[in-house]
């Protein structure tokens, strides 16, 4: 049941987001834009409660649960700069916005883009993890919670493998192509 309700949740998402910004833009009704954006994140509680009453009423937690914390962490600390590079996007493309700026790609400017993000994957992990120790305090029988408990290490290992990333950008900086230097 979980599975099919994070696929819809994302679904959703993206309708949420294209017809906010069609609302905005192309429609020019910016309130109605607005809501429509907010309809969004709302998606996460849908998929938060589903969750809940599925182990509440006495599911074996599974790898989706899992799945369904980290679909929640992720949106959360990652939705907002979502919306903005879509939106960013779609002002370019259909309201005469300005060009979409690129991200740096050497030097400083990249390694400290890389632990903004980073930044974010800590919050996404906070989340998720907060979520996942929740839902096993709830449960309150560990055979039935093992699958949570195996996500909270998956995430921890794929946030240090983000921080290792992050920090070799900081250790070892791009650097620009000789043609690039040129231009």
């Amino acid at each position: 049941m979980i599975v099919p309700l994070i696929v819809a949740c994302e679904i959703l998402f993206w309708v949420f987001l294209g017809t906010g910004l069609a609302a905005r833009y192309l429609l020019r009704r910016p309130t109605l834009g607005a809501v429509l954006l907010v309809g969004a994140p709302l998606v996460d509680v849908i998929l938060l409660v589903a969750t809940t009453i599925d182990l509440s009423g006495g599911a074996v937690a599974s790898s989706s649960h899992g799945l369904a914390a980290a679909y929640i962490g992720f949106s959360v600390a990652f939705g907002h700069s979502i919306i903005r590079w879509a939106d960013a996007r779609f002002a370019h493309r259909f309201a005469d916005g300005a060009a979409p700026t690129k991200p740096p790609r050497h030097g400083a400017a990249r390694a400290i883009r890389e632990w903004r993000e980073f930044g974010k994957a800590v919050v996404a992990w906070a989340i998720a993890c907060g979520l996942l120790l929740a839902a096993i305090a709830m449960v309150g029988e560990p055979s039935r919670t093992a699958a949570l408990s195996d996500w909270i290490r998956a995430l921890t290992a794929v946030l240090g493998i983000w921080g290792v990333i992050a920090l070799s950008y900081t250790v070892f900086p791009a650097r620009a192509k000789v043609a690039e230097r040129r231009t």
